[in-house]
């Protein structure tokens, strides 16, 4: 990671002429950016390009004499932020992204162009090797991580503090936050106060609210993002459905044993990994809600989630099983690239089979949009884009799989 550079003390200086150039030529190449900077605090305080931009550039043609800006270069200034950030989840998603097995396989401009998952997973930290690497591939720009939420070149902190700036990555597919949120009676009442409908003091927690409790940039939750976690529970059922999910996450193998790939998602840090960490975020979140609500409330609208999510895991361990029987039975044959006759639910949509497909949807979004619905107030999410299609999934599974065992037979016997 590159070093701290030197910040130039301009707060009490006048622009010097090389910022009167790159305000010139970018006023007629590019206004917007030009306009940006000039309702920022930087101009403000009489910061200019070359602060952050450190290199010797005067045209189109020498822009890679440029630094790549990076949250280091934020840092320089805001290094308690930088400090924040980088203990928590947003500094770890590009580790997160590269760490799943088939992002290789994407296309470049959906990978390295950053046009998928790298759109968004972009703002985690990098090596100097990585962004190099990128550069080469030709992504030049969007590597500061900050200007994720604080879009350059204005940089505005009442931007990042509005809940729309998380609404760009947190929506769709396997995390629709924003629109279980902004549907929820907290998400209504909020935007109904920042359109003037209510008062602006009325009460409705944004994701800030939540998740960046005094600012903090760390950002975590309780269960992580895959809504996984050490230690396993004590109730036998439960145990086993998440030793089944756990082995379908490749992190343990078939004797329960943990695998190579434990190891990675420790580094991406998507999992809570033992009851002390857990328990911090959750009393974390359970102090937010009691601004609003009793805490004995707090309490048993979080666990009435919990325990969503053990239902859950039921429903999703049966599907494992199911095509982990058509492996072991030899009616779908197991991808040489799986370590172990056993679905992987990190393939994705790169899973080999129609049967995989409807497992691989009925795990990253009908279980995802299932649990996240509960805990963020929204039923509907909960019970019929989450609960409901996962029922439907598992028996989709389970007609499939007769289905391939009656053919399998039939061709065994000619």
């Amino acid at each position: 990671m590159r070093a701290l550079f030197l910040v130039p003390l301009l707060l009490a200086a006048p622009l010097a002429f090389s910022e009167e150039t790159c305000e010139s030529c970018h006023t007629k190449i590019s206004p917007a950016i030009v306009e940006d900077w000039k309702s920022s605090k930087h101009h403000a305080n009489d910061i200019g390009c070359d602060t952050c931009h450190d290199g010797d550039h005067k045209s189109a043609d020498d822009v890679d004499n440029l630094v790549t800006i990076t949250a280091e270069t934020c840092g320089a200034c805001h290094s308690e932020r930088l400090e924040e950030f980088s203990k928590g989840k947003h500094a770890l998603s590009w580790a997160a992204v590269q760490a799943m097995p088939t992002t290789h396989a994407l296309p470049m401009a959906l990978n390295e162009g950053m046009k998928g998952c790298t759109g968004c997973h972009k703002l985690g930290l990098k090596s100097d090797e990585e962004i190099e690497a990128l550069k080469q591939a030709g992504s030049k720009f969007g590597h500061a991580s900050c200007d994720a939420c604080h879009t350059r070149h204005s940089f505005s902190v009442k931007e990042a503090r509005e809940p729309q700036a998380c609404q760009t990555c947190h929506m769709g597919f396997d995390h629709p936050q924003w629109e279980m949120w902004s549907s929820s009676k907290h998400g209504v009442r909020y935007l109904l106060a920042q359109n003037g409908t209510l008062p602006k003091t009325a009460k409705a927690p944004t994701c800030q609210t939540c998740h960046m409790v005094d600012g903090n940039h760390e950002v975590r939750t309780a269960w992580g993002f895959l809504a996984v976690r050490l230690p396993l529970s004590e109730d036998p059922q439960w145990k086993a459905d998440q030793v089944t999910l756990l082995q379908a996450l490749g992190v343990l193998d078939m004797e329960g044993n943990p695998t190579a790939r434990l190891e990675v998602i420790k580094a991406a840090d998507v999992a809570r990994l033992d009851k002390a960490s857990f328990d911090a975020e959750r009393n974390k979140m359970i102090q937010v809600c009691s601004d609003c609500h009793s805490e004995n409330f707090a309490k048993a609208e979080l666990e009435k989630a919990d325990n969503l999510i053990r239902d859950l895991d039921h429903l999703m361990a049966e599907a494992i099983r199911e095509i982990a029987a058509l492996y072991k039975d030899g009616v779908l044959k197991k991808p040489e690239s799986y370590a172990y006759p056993f679905p992987d639910l990190l393939t994705f949509h790169d899973a080999p089979s129609s049967i995989e497909q409807t497992l691989f949807e009925m795990h990253l979004k009908h279980r995802m949009r299932a649990f996240q619905g509960a805990f963020h107030a929204n039923p509907d999410y909960a019970l019929w884009y989450g609960w409901s299609e996962m029922v439907r999934d598992l028996q989709e599974i389970k007609e499939k799989a007769e289905e391939m065992r009656r053919a399998h037979t039939a061709q065994a016997k000619r």
